[in-house]
């Protein structure tokens, strides 16, 4: 089996070696080997764990989230649902998200009504709500 340096590692799987330490810290990759060098190796395996780890976050999922959905794979006896249950709280939680930020524009957006923009900032009905 194939073993790869830290930076070998980084380099194919898109991070940085700082980001790769950081993942066996908080025990979303296991410890490598060491070589009497100091050096950590990896096995090969390790950047299918990284891309499963980078996709997870690309879709939003928090590092203490991604532990969980690591944690229930690791077992095969574990329901599918347990899986789907993550990525269905996850989906109420962008919708909640989505929700905020609408009402924060709308919010954004009366505000910009209040204001032509001419004339001068002292007059401006955006400072005077902001003020008060």
């Amino acid at each position: 089996m194939k073993q790869l340096k830290i930076g070998q590692v980084a380099k194919q799987a898109g991070l940085t070696v700082e980001a790769i330490r950081y993942y066996e810290q908080r025990g979303l990759i296991p410890e490598p080997h060491r070589l009497d060098s100091g050096y950590r190796v990896y096995p090969e395996s390790i950047l299918t764990r990284l891309h499963f780890i980078n996709r997870c976050k690309d879709l939003g999922f928090s590092l203490q989230e991604i532990s969980e959905l690591l944690s229930i794979q690791i077992n095969p006896e574990n329901s599918s649902a347990l899986v789907k249950e993550q990525v269905e709280n996850k989906i109420t939680l962008v919708k909640e998200k989505i929700s905020e930020l609408q009402k924060l524009q709308d919010s954004l957006e009366k505000l910009s009504g209040l204001c032509c923009g001419d004339g001068s900032v002292s007059d401006c009905p955006i400072i005077d709500f902001l003020k008060h």
